[in-house]
């Protein structure tokens, strides 16, 4: 029983890392698509970075959620 708060503190704090790796990820992929078909705006970066964010998000939703479904 006394494992269970632990976890969740582990789980929580490891939200911020999960996100920006997937962020960092998703502009890389982008940044490569740009360098390789280059284009005046740099669009596939900001495609990219944006839909890292968005994944990442759902992603933080979706542990929270979870989290909060254990108590």
């Amino acid at each position: 029983m006394a494992n269970k708060p632990l976890n969740k503190w582990i789980q929580l704090i490891s939200i911020p890392a999960q996100m920006g790796i997937i962020i960092f990820l998703f502009a890389k992929i982008g940044m490569y698509i740009d360098e390789n078909y280059p284009n005046k705006n740099n669009i596939w970066f900001l495609v990219f970075t944006l839909l890292g964010v968005a994944l990442s998000l759902y992603n933080i939703i979706r542990q929270v959620n979870k989290i909060n479904s254990d108590k």
